[in-house]
């Protein structure tokens, strides 16, 4: 009895540790209701870096999904997104890459050059699709969040809270199912070159399936995560990191501790009822838009591709929306893209 007490109340001491870190924002919720079980700085500003490309990524999804773009649409190479600084895959102005290429390059190697070339195909310009991300930030309720360009390069005016990176990673689960996959990639061969990406908990924590991490010097390692565990999900983001190696750990034990909470919740004794997150308001829960009534054209593509199935775990709410939306108009088949497709192109 005890050592629960003792659990449920460090995650009360979850910042302590960060309290030397002026760059520190965390946040951790859970996804089937949107209850934040742990905020530390969650609403201050901080430098989003390359989380910035989930929001890429998101403007990309939909216009794949609205018939702008397919996955073999090559998308040209300008002098300004061949300029971008590392991490990039190097391509050279004139080049072009593939949409389908260019996904998983923005995921795993957090390509720069490749956000430029994503933004100037769907904005004309990066200072344009800035423009649109900074609205649809806007629109999911994302408040403070100013995007200044499409990679997450060092921008005094980009700015981002934790809490508006996972109320973010919740609109990525909820309105592409078919697409978290991609960002459990952890590798993936571009022109014959095995690439590969930096978010190590995808390979050392049990249960994490995806999302993004970022760096650059001003907003320390950044990392938004989503990970499963006894058929709960959790979403957690952590800003401010000394090393990554350190983010992680910490991520890790939000994580673990994150887990235990929420199986708290099940008891009905005075542990279940306690607070440990203040007047943190819910994040928007992972559930079903009903606005989307459609099931989106470019999935016919996805299914098609070998290695591709659809999950079946119905106390996973990431799955579960999945077969929900499988009913959703009595039409086509829903399916989940997955890390298994790695071949070279």
């Amino acid at each position: 009895m005890l050592s629960i007490v003792l659990g449920a109340m460090l995650m009360l001491l979850g910042g302590v540790a960060q309290a030397d870190n002026p760059r520190y924002a965390g946040l951790v919720a859970d996804a089937a209701s949107g209850d934040v079980v742990y905020a530390e700085n969650a609403e201050a500003r901080r430098y989003p870096a390359s989380l910035t490309k989930m929001m890429t990524l998101y403007l990309l999804f939909e216009a794949i999904e609205q018939g702008q773009l397919t996955l073999d649409d090559a998308l040209p190479v300008s002098d300004h997104a061949a300029s971008m600084p590392a991490s990039k895959l190097w391509l050279k102005a004139g080049d072009s890459i593939r949409v389908g290429d260019a996904i998983p390059a923005l995921v795993v190697r957090s390509a720069n050059d490749v956000a430029v070339v994503v933004a100037e195909a769907l904005g004309g310009s990066e200072a344009a699709f800035a423009q649109r991300m900074t609205a649809r930030a806007r629109a999911m309720g994302m408040g403070t969040t100013r995007f200044r360009n499409a990679s997450g390069l060092p921008d005094d005016a980009q700015v981002t809270t934790a809490r508006d990176m996972a109320t973010l990673a919740v609109a990525l689960m909820r309105d592409f199912p078919e697409y978290y996959g991609e960002f459990s990639r952890t590798e993936f061969v571009f022109r014959g070159k095995r690439q590969r990406g930096h978010n190590r908990l995808l390979s050392n924590y049990p249960g994490a399936d995806g999302l993004k991490t970022g760096f650059i010097r001003a907003s320390g390692f950044n990392v938004a995560t989503s990970a499963v565990r006894d058929g709960r999900r959790l979403i957690a983001v952590v800003m401010g990191g000394f090393t990554s190696r350190s983010r992680d750990a910490h991520m890790a034990d939000l994580l673990d501790r994150g887990f235990s909470r929420l199986g708290l919740q099940e008891r009905t004794d005075w542990l279940a009822d306690t607070d440990i997150s203040g007047a943190m308001a819910s994040l928007p829960p992972l559930a079903n838009d009903p606005r989307r009534t459609a099931t989106p054209a470019l999935l016919a593509a996805v299914a098609a591709e070998p290695g591709v199935s659809l999950a079946a775990n119905a106390v996973d709410p990431i799955r579960a929306l999945v077969e929900r939306n499988a009913q959703g108009d009595g039409g086509g088949t829903w399916a989940l893209r997955t890390a298994g497709l790695q071949e070279a192109r």
